[in-house]
């Protein structure tokens, strides 16, 4: 048998810095890592030897040269996955197959490339670890390679309530939520920032997540006042977003669902932002308005998926303000966001900025290219000032996304509209989007910035949905996408 403690999560640190040394090297492929650390579960439980960070640690360094991978800056899977050289008894597992991730849908398999075999080594995923897993029994056991955890039924979801933690960092915002049927029982939440006038890069932010997520998840975990054996899922953000941050996430996910023995949940950002909105502000059939520094969406549910009805044909949004941001070298803390709106108040002179909506659908570069190319004038000659532009892109940015939510409503007839995203927060928008909705007899629903900015919670909370609704997922689904479109999802926790 294998002691509960040998699974906690405070044993768990050693394996996870592990990979960690080797994200820091090659994020996309640090999955082959993440692969061993089960095989060497499995080598333990067919060897009936406890499982423990001693002897995983010595199973990988029978693998590695532990030593030379923190010391060397050389691409540490130069050797291929027949040249572990495991014992012959364990020939199954040296068949595993892998594919890579895509950008497009999550996984596809990999092309061999004679020009470029490193490129196809780091973009290299899980492919398998049981071969008897299907959509809806999923194995996720490290006492048995054949045991599965099968969907909840509806007697035992009566019995108790849902427990899932969930893991947000598709960006640079990291947060880790448990959330019970509904009640958000802890949401910690760090934050990449940059200096002023700097985004933040995918592989520098994916190096934050690995430095702070160890740190969270045991917070989160504190806050809830639960033991890891009291969960019922693990969740992470499958995507949209950013590759090596959204990796980060799926790989530590991978691993606690593995060492606590709990199904896999991969979870639409998108999506997790309309639920948690719709779970804090009680909205029940909204035309929806996502607008965050990565996507500018008009949404509405329709036969049993989120339909976007219109969005942003170029940049979102919010990347639309980050940018500007970066022009006029405002700060980026808490975040050129707030800081956008925090001068706009004080603005009082209005610069005309091109306005383009076509359709459904809106436009942000061009108005971007507009003040990148005339701001320092405007701001040298002393006819304008910062805040006299921020006033200026915030008035023409939301007037556009006000225009096409109102097209969506009076296309579907609603009569609410909720507000979800980190652009969300904007009192201004919120304000120009209730006068919208009062004209048309309708209702505005919108949160604050513990639900609106990412947070853990959305993902577990979502999370607890699918997972009542009997979802889960194997381990070789468990990719990430960094264009895993909203519509792509069928909703089925939801009715019409």
């Amino acid at each position: 048998m294998i002691d509960q403690t040998d699974l906690d999560i405070w044993t768990i640190e050693s394996e996870i810095r592990l990979f960690h040394a080797i994200l820091n090297h090659k994020p996309v492929g640090a999955d082959r890592h993440f692969q061993m650390i089960y095989v060497s579960n499995l080598i333990n439980s067919f060897l009936n030897e406890p499982i423990s960070t001693d002897n995983i640690w010595k199973k990988l360094s029978s693998l590695y040269n532990m030593e030379e991978l923190h010391d060397s800056e050389v691409n540490p899977f130069q050797t291929k996955m027949r040249e572990f050289n495991l014992p012959e008894e364990y020939d199954s597992l040296k068949s595993l197959k892998y594919p890579r991730v895509s950008s497009q849908s999550g996984i596809s398999f990999a092309r061999s490339s004679r020009t470029d075999s490193s490129q196809k080594r780091t973009r290299k995923s899980l492919r398998s670890v049981d071969s008897n897993a299907t959509s809806g029994n999923v194995s996720l056991s490290i006492n048995s390679p054949t045991t599965t955890v099968s969907s909840v039924t509806s007697r035992e979801k009566r019995r108790r309530m849902t427990i899932v933690l969930g893991i947000e960092g598709s960006a640079n915002k990291l947060g880790v939520g448990i959330v019970r049927d509904g009640s958000v029982l802890a949401n910690p939440r760090v934050t990449y920032i940059t200096p002023p006038g700097e985004g933040f890069q995918p592989t520098e932010t994916a190096r934050f997540h690995q430095s702070h997520i160890l740190e969270l998840v045991r917070k989160a975990i504190k806050e809830a006042k639960i033991d890891p054996s009291e969960l019922d899922a693990v969740a992470y953000t499958k995507g949209p977003g950013m590759g090596a941050p959204l990796l980060t996430v799926a790989i530590v996910a991978r691993t606690l669902a593995q060492l606590w023995n709990k199904p896999l949940i991969g979870v639409n950002h998108c999506i997790a932002h309309i639920e948690m909105g719709r779970l804090i502000t009680g909205a029940k059939s909204p035309i929806i308005l996502y607008v965050s520094g990565g996507n500018t969406q008009i949404i509405a549910f329709v036969s049993g998926r989120y339909r976007i009805f219109g969005e942003t044909i170029d940049i979102a949004l919010g990347n639309c303000f980050d940018r500007f941001a970066r022009i006029v070298n405002l700060s980026n803390d808490p975040s050129p966001g707030y800081n956008i709106e925090m001068l706009a108040k004080k603005g009082c002179k209005f610069f005309e900025l091109p306005y383009a909506v076509k359709g459904m659908d809106v436009s942000f570069a061009g108005l971007l290219s507009f003040l990148e190319e005339r701001a320092s004038k405007l701001l040298e000659t002393g006819e304008y000032s910062v805040a006299d532009l921020c006033f200026s892109l915030q008035e023409t940015a939301f007037a556009m996304v006000v225009e096409i939510t109102e097209r969506a409503m009076a296309h579907c007839g609603a009569k609410e509209v909720l507000i979800v995203g980190g652009v969300g927060c904007n009192e201004r928008l919120q304000e120009m989007m209730n006068c919208m909705a009062e004209e048309r007899g309708a209702k505005l629903f919108a949160t604050d910035e513990r639900f609106c900015i990412d947070n853990g919670a959305m993902i577990a909370h979502t999370g607890c949905l699918m997972f009542d609704s009997g979802l889960s997922f194997p381990l070789k689904d468990s990719t990430v996408s960094q264009r895993f479109r909203t519509d792509a999802v069928d909703a089925v926790w939801r009715d019409e």
